[in-house]
């Protein structure tokens, strides 16, 4: 299907959605229908008896500032809590992160790592974030060539190099507005926390707790600030701090840095066991050759591209370290990338629309850098290091972008009641400064830290007893910790 069918399709649906709703008086939002549970799609794990999983869609405005306007349909699930009618809390909205992740399935993965109390308590709520699933998915079609397989080499070198990869930047901005139309500016955090709390009032409920990890500590730092006196308890992961996506972006990327260069130590210190060299240069070294290898002849379809994706994919979680060590001596002994290969394709429907909306979603939250700039912190980071992962620095497209927002979604304010944060003191993904900044606009609010932790995800995905009581008893009771709590981490992978 073309880019031009889909747009019409999603605005043809769009619409469709509107004229199925009865009208609203002047100026008024269209009535909010109770939700109507029934089966889930197929996208959604059955969990296991007797809890169950149901599912439901909810018409919201396209544009929450023209409510008579054209809709769209977000995908709800829910698992209700187990626990008696005492025990009962509300409900808890989830958000896995992105921006892009899909949420409907993560209210059955996520609830059954979550403490036994917080399920008894807490319907968990899951849905879609516009743009994303089954709610109006976004599409940018070929994005500039994301998708091409082998894909350009992310990491430009001399000028040729650097306009070639400006161009990809501006073709990606053209292939998203071609791809979502009318859609591409409402497809944000904004619009998004307001259907929270639509989903909120469809439920019936008085107050919003919400778990969100990573891009979900944005979300629900978003809803804080909109929605103060409806914020109920809420646990933000993984945070990602106060500022423009493109700095967040580059923040990342040096912390991704830092993180490999303990990853190379690590895998030197263990010679026998993955055959790279001992010591940190020496799988440095390694690194070096199994890249410039395969960006001078890819592997059926597997180049630079797809090799620093899978290192972003690795280093962000240490249980996979031992992954990518054995997929870089598998290279360098055999030639072939298949133990660097992930399972899923990155060309695959899911993928693709995580990627149109995480582009998306960042550009519509707030400025954008100058392709001057990007190429200034370009050159800045290969000084650091000549093989950069640039994989997540996904906002440099918003330098072309179709329609610039005027500022940046407001996150917290002096009007937030307190929230509970968790952090990962050495997490790559979303370093802990941010962290740090985000309680500042949080009065009242505590920082729980897993010490000595190299890992993206923390409450509920690393088995931590002082994270997960914490956060339970805050979620369950109320409880706030009386100052900011420092638990003891894992450390580095052992080596078996």
């Amino acid at each position: 299907m073309s880019s031009t069918t889909r747009r019409v399709a999603l605005l043809c649906a769009l619409t469709a959605a509107a004229a199925l709703l009865p009208a609203a008086a002047p100026g008024a939002a269209a009535p909010l229908p109770a939700l109507r549970f029934g089966p889930c799609p197929d996208s959604v794990p059955k969990p296991p008896a007797p809890d169950r999983v149901e599912c439901a869609r909810l018409s919201v405005p396209l544009d929450w500032d023209r409510p008579r306007g054209p809709r769209l349909t977000v995908a709800v699930s829910r698992v209700p809590a187990s626990g008696t009618p005492a025990e009962r809390r509300g409900i808890l909205l989830v958000n896995p992160g992105g921006p892009g992740g899909s949420g409907l399935p993560y209210a059955v993965t996520k609830r059954a790592k979550l403490p036994a109390a917080v399920r008894r308590a807490y319907d968990v709520i899951g849905f879609d974030p516009r743009g994303t699933g089954d709610s109006a998915p976004a599409d940018c079609g070929p994005m500039g060539g994301l998708f091409d397989s082998p894909g350009a080499d992310p990491v430009p070198a001399g000028p040729a190099a650097e306009r070639a990869y400006l161009d990809r930047l501006r073709r990606t901005a053209d292939d998203c507005a071609a791809g979502a139309g009318a859609a591409l500016p409402y497809l944000s955090t904004g619009q998004t926390v307001r259907d929270m709390d639509a989903i909120r009032a469809a439920l019936g409920a008085p107050r919003t707790h919400f778990l969100g990890v990573s891009y979900g500590s944005y979300l629900g730092a978003a809803y804080v600030a909109r929605f103060p006196h409806r914020t109920g308890r809420m646990v933000l992961d993984s945070v990602v701090g106060p500022e423009d996506w493109y700095d967040f972006d580059v923040r990342q990327s040096r912390a991704l840095l830092r993180q490999r260069d303990v990853f190379f130590a690590w895998a030197g210190a263990h010679p026998d066991r993955f055959g790279l060299g001992a010591g940190a240069d020496a799988v440095r070294g390694a690194y070096a050759r199994a890249r410039d290898g395969l960006a001078a002849r890819p592997v059926a379809g597997f180049g630079p591209a797809e090799f620093d994706r899978s290192v972003y994919r690795a280093l962000g979680r240490t249980e996979r370290w031992a992954g990518l060590a054995d997929g870089l001596r598998g290279y360098l002994r055999d030639g072939t990338p298949d133990g660097l290969r992930p399972a899923a394709p990155f060309d695959s429907p899911a993928s693709r629309t995580y990627e149109a909306a995480n582009r998306i979603v960042k550009c519509a939250d707030g400025p954008a850098p100058t392709p001057r700039r990007i190429l200034a912190d370009l050159r800045r980071t290969r000084r650091l290091d000549p093989r950069p992962v640039l994989t997540g620095m996904e906002a440099s497209v918003c330098a072309y972008w179709h329609h610039r927002p005027a500022r940046r979604t407001p996150l917290g304010g002096p009007g937030s009641p307190p929230l509970l944060l968790v952090a990962s003191a050495h997490d790559p993904v979303t370093p802990v400064a941010g962290a740090h900044a985000l309680r500042r606009l949080l009065p009242g609010s505590r920082l729980v830290t897993l010490e000595n932790d190299y890992s993206h995800g923390v409450f509920a995905s690393r088995g931590n007893a002082c994270v997960d009581d914490t956060a339970a008893a805050y979620l369950v009771d109320g409880t706030m910790p009386p100052a900011d709590v420092r638990c003891a981490g894992p450390g580095l992978p052992d080596v078996r």
